[in-house]
């Protein structure tokens, strides 16, 4: 790895250090970012401010202390897990609940991953703050276009597949079926519990995890025409959470994506354009051990064309709320009596303080899968048919018990859009008291005016509600430069905006409401803020996970002004 050495003058005692820093390659982000030189550690922060964690030195002032966290490091590297278990109580997810991550083009869930990093914090001793149900950016918006896309009336989908519902059977085999490898995995399933429509299904027992392949069942030949796109669409459940499979086709081979199932029947599809005269489907389930069901397979085309209707705004609005409160029923009941506390919505405003629409926000192209306007459909005015009075009113109904929070960001840059947010949330809570606690993210750079701190927290506060610093950093490489390397001069703003950061939030807000604070991220090489082509030391923590001068500042800030 290229050394870059940087020569730093810091006076302190009478001392001057010449530090010389290395470039640390983050493997997982591909990110190069170079070390801050252990010779700040031991000498620029008295000890006392590094001794003890974070979670017990702030105990006494507010009870949550938080990081941002993501599954692959939290499986993968024990000393960011060991980092986030010593200094941390509560733990929220970078990206795994947010509906991007969970919700499949075809509307089918997905929480595979999700369950799994909550299992790793749990057996850990960590609490979870779900984040987020509802946000304009990171959706499946692919799905939620498709909702309102207008419907063709004039297409007919012709199914050219036999025996796709497993209704024909011959003792324990199903007809038209043929079992190419782990013969003995298959069967016809019967009953409520294994069958979807009809009398029956295909069951498949995989007793051994294995390659796709090794467990492969094949379709009879069917007639295609060359050329042609064709849609299979098939429902699946498992035994038990943890199943994968794919489909295949043959003669000519093609392949799906690999498929996470559930333990609830959801339909999948795959289109593939036929390359032969005849071609024949194949499940292929071998991956991991697990019972699967499998019902109502169709392989179909369309037969003939049509114009497309466009459905009415009432009809897109149904369709909208429908699905924004699918989601969020679903995510919060599944998680009921685990995850106490949500972010029910998030970033709903400009920093002028205007609710986010399309009339003063266009998704720009590089984004259009994946940012979608919910109050374009459902209601941004403030009336009984505001998309976030009704995410709210879904939240409560979905689990009473859980805390509900609203976040946004630069609220401590934009006194308009501080005070939005106090007149939206008094709003909805004059409708139910819906709205238990603010989210304010907070990142920062180390320009950021004191007095705006000050502000936002004693606006937000006078709303009577709990408030949570949510998404806590502090960027340093303002001007995204590369390489980059901070001096000491920005080390040392950036530990007293840290320290002034939480002693404005102790000050201003009460004991009472302060639900804790949230630094988004662990050490600075898997900070968002760290890129290839702007480097940045955002944290507390740097890429080998020693206390910075952020950390000081940080624990500093615990003392009253």
């Amino acid at each position: 790895m290229k050394k870059i050495s940087i020569a730093f003058q810091f006076a302190m005692a009478g001392v001057m250090l010449i530090y010389t820093t290395s470039c640390k390659k983050n493997d997982d982000e591909n990110i190069v970012a170079p070390e801050i030189p252990l010779e700040i550690y031991s000498t620029a922060i008295p000890t006392a401010d590094t001794a003890g964690t974070l979670k017990a030195k702030t105990a006494a002032f507010f009870p949550n202390m938080g990081m941002a966290v993501t599954y692959g490091p939290m499986l993968n590297s024990a000393a960011y897990l060991a980092t986030v278990k010593r200094e941390a109580n509560n733990i929220t997810f970078g990206n795994e609940l947010k509906e991007g991550s969970v919700v499949r083009n075809n509307g089918a869930y997905d929480f595979t991953t999700a369950d799994a990093l909550y299992n790793i914090c749990a057996n850990n001793g960590l609490q979870v703050f779900g984040h987020t149900l509802v946000w304009y950016s990171q959706q499946n918006a692919t799905y939620l276009n498709s909702l309102i896309a207008p419907k063709s009336t004039g297409t007919v989908a012709t199914n050219v597949l036999a025996n796709g519902t497993f209704e024909a059977v011959n003792g324990t085999d199903v007809a038209n079926w043929n079992k190419f490898n782990g013969g003995n995995s298959f069967s016809a399933g019967t009953g409520a519990n294994e069958v979807r429509t009809g009398s029956h299904s295909l069951k498949v027992v995989v007793a051994a995890s294995g390659t796709a392949y090794s467990v492969q069942l094949a379709s009879d030949l069917f007639n295609t025409t060359v050329g042609t796109t064709y849609t299979m669409t098939f429902y699946i459940k498992a035994a038990s959470a943890g199943g994968k499979m794919r489909i295949s086709t043959q003669p000519t081979a093609q392949y799906s994506a690999d498929y996470n199932t559930t333990t609830d029947w959801a339909p999948y599809t795959y289109t593939f354009t036929a390359r032969e005269a005849q071609t024949r489907v194949l499940f292929d389930i071998g991956y991991a051990a697990n019972t699967y069901f499998i019902d109502d397979v169709t392989v179909t085309y369309q037969t003939s064309g049509g114009p497309a209707t466009a459905l009415t705004d009432a009809q897109k609005t149904a369709a909208i709320d429908g699905e924004m409160k699918k989601y969020i029923v679903t995510a919060m009941q599944r998680y009921a009596g685990k995850i106490k506390a949500w972010d029910v919505v998030n970033e709903v405003f400009l920093d002028n303080g205007a609710v986010r629409t399309s009339s003063n926000y266009t998704i720009p192209t590089a984004n259009i899968t994946n940012q979608f306007l919910y109050g374009q459909y459902i209601g941004s005015k403030y009336d009984n048919n505001n998309y976030v009075l009704k995410a709210f009113q879904y939240a409560k109904e979905a689990d009473p018990t859980a805390l509900r929070f609203i976040n946004d960001y630069n609220l401590e840059y934009s006194r308009a859009k501080t005070d939005s947010m106090k007149a939206l949330v008094t709003f909805i809570n004059q409708r139910g008291a819906l709205v238990d606690g603010i989210g304010t993210q907070m990142h920062l750079n180390i320009n950021t005016d004191p007095n705006a701190v000050d502000y936002m927290f004693k606006t937000l506060a006078s709303t009577g509600l709990k408030i949570r610093i949510s998404e806590l950093d502090i960027v340093l490489n303002g001007a995204k430069q590369a390489p980059f390397a901070p001096s000491v001069n920005a080390l040392e703003l950036q530990r007293k905006l840290y320290k002034y950061v939480i002693q404005s939030y102790i000050k201003n807000v009460p004991a009472i409401q302060r639900y804790g604070v949230t630094v988004w991220g662990v050490a600075d090489s898997d900070s968002w803020l760290n890129t290839p082509t702007s480097p940045d030391f955002p944290l507390l923590f740097d890429s080998n996970y020693k206390k910075k001068l952020a950390y000081a500042g940080f624990t500093q800030g615990l003392t009253p002004q």
